[in-house]
């Protein structure tokens, strides 16, 4: 039996380097590569994508987890062994549902979509891109038809993202959230003043302050890069590969929100145990989790008082500009509530307003009640009715997320399910650690990460993610009131005295 074991061991430890090269593949043409190399780029990530899935699937992985089920049995369910058999027995037969070919065809559209999508950014016409996203679309539809009927046409889309999880769950999460923050945005009133954050902020510094606040947060050395790019993300090779990217604009602050973000996501992987390093059980459990940490380290930790007690002073040393901007003021401008244009820009309150009216769009896309060519109107009319904002041009509409050129239907809920999430896990971590605002405020970050470590990040992928969520807080279902009450509370702090 431990022959087999070290066999299938070996075999996924291929499969994720044959992954991560082309991971690879994908970083940089997110961050380095020149524009020209996307044609050929497409079919190297084609190539990997298509191979890595090919081994993944054959028969001989499926013999060895045969030949496994009588180990599986006596393990302890916790053990990594058992859990590695258990996933990856669960990612086979999916994967199995699907041809190498149509896996390479979804990577070598993927990249396609991505240049055009970049080409029609900066022509501000969504019919430049209208083309390669049909492409991508219908390689979508195609693989959607593999897997398991569920009770939505979306619900293959979600398991993607969130293992076990039914668009009826996550419209009924969605159907508290609605109103309720359609009813905070107005009792918020009018928008704190937060033009300060617009001006002349020289990117290096900008640079300076974000690698100070990584390292503080307890990204070890060496492990880890902050690059530009056009859409920020993060991705991981290993846990001592780590890449984040941020958006960096000279004229004003908003990538330290953004780099602190993809920080949460680069604590995660970092954070995950070693010994689940190259095979399945590296990663989260789910999306959903995933995002609940980049909100976590981006809006519980970066947008709350206690760290802008600790962290104002070496901003304004920075940006002199700054010096007259006293913390109440600060505080005030960082957490605005105002309905805007742009996702990544947005506040506690109504990012998840965005997030619903992508929800509610996709499921029209798969569903086919919604074409391609009606998919700006409907974001323009969604827009005005969810957040009560006019859309302008294309490039602040339907253009403005990098997620359909993979037709990612299915991601957008997650981030929604993180902002929950993030809640509840930080009110159990709050009764670990009762001096935790005195720590933000002095830059103490290492009992929050080491915590979050212990509930969530070292356990990787072995579980469910109700089962992690359930190690993590003791709970297994998303409960959106706390963060509800969150924002509420947060909401009536911010009125001026």
């Amino acid at each position: 039996m431990s022959a087999a074991l070290d066999d299938l061991k070996q075999r996924l430890a291929e499969v994720y380097d044959l992954e991560k090269a082309a991971a690879i593949a994908g970083w940089d043409q997110r961050t380095m590569m020149p524009p020209q190399g996307a044609a050929a780029r497409s079919e190297v990530s084609a190539t990997l994508s298509g191979i890595a899935h090919e081994r993944f699937v054959a028969d001989d992985v499926g013999r060895l987890l045969d030949e496994l089920a009588p180990l599986e049995a006596e393990l302890d369910f916790d053990s990594d062994e058992a859990s590695l058999i258990r996933v990856t027995r669960r990612d086979w037969e999916k994967a199995r549902r699907v041809p190498p070919e149509l896996a390479a065809d979804w990577a070598r559209e993927g990249g396609r979509a991505h240049v055009a999508w970049l080409e029609a950014r900066e022509a501000n016409d969504f019919s430049v891109f209208r083309p390669a996203l049909q492409r991508v679309h219908d390689v979508a539809l195609r693989w959607a038809e593999l897997m398991e009927p569920g009770d939505s046409p979306y619900d293959a889309f979600l398991d993607e993202y969130e293992p076990g999880m039914k668009t009826a769950e996550v419209k009924a999460v969605f159907d508290v959230l609605r109103p309720e923050l359609t009813a905070i945005v107005r009792e918020a009133g009018e928008p704190a003043d937060d033009s300060f954050l617009e001006g002349d902020f020289p990117l290096e510094r900008q640079q300076e302050f974000l690698e100070g606040v990584l390292r503080a947060f307890g990204f070890e050395d060496g492990t880890y890069r902050l690059d530009p790019t056009v859409h920020p993300f993060a991705t991981t090779f290993s846990r001592s590969d780590i890449r984040m990217t941020t958006r960096y604009k000279p004229t004003n602050l908003r990538a330290l929100w953004a780099g602190m973000h993809e920080a949460g996501h680069g604590l995660t992987y970092q954070g995950t145990g070693p010994e689940l390093a190259r095979s399945p059980l590296y990663g989260n459990a789910s999306l959903g989790l995933g995002e609940s940490q980049s909100r976590t380290w981006e809006n519980l930790v970066g947008r709350s008082l206690p760290f802008w007690r600790g962290r104002l002073p070496e901003l304004q040393r920075l940006f002199p500009q700054l010096e007259s901007i006293d913390l109440d003021a600060w505080y005030r401008g960082i957490n605005r509530v105002a309905p805007g244009l742009i996702r990544v820009d947005s506040d506690e309150v109504t990012y998840s307003l965005h997030i619903i009216l992508r929800f509610e769009l996709e499921q029209e896309l798969v569903a086919g009640s919604l074409s391609l060519d009606d998919l700006p109107e409907a974001w323009n009319a969604k827009m005005k009715e969810l957040l009560g904002v006019d859309v302008p041009d294309d490039a602040r509409g339907v253009l403005q997320d990098v997620h359909w050129t993979r037709a990612a239907y299915g991601y957008f809920p997650t981030y929604a399910l993180g902002n929950v999430l993030s809640v509840q896990i930080w009110r159990a971590v709050e009764e670990e650690l009762p001096d935790l605002d005195a720590q933000l405020e002095a830059g103490e970050f290492e009992p929050l990460y080491r915590s979050l470590r212990d509930r969530i990040y070292r356990h990787g992928r072995k579980f469910t993610p109700r089962e992690t969520l359930e190690r993590a807080i003791g709970a297994t279902e998303i409960d959106p009131q706390p963060y509800l009450a969150y924002l509420r509370s947060k909401v009536a702090g911010l009125q001026p005295a």
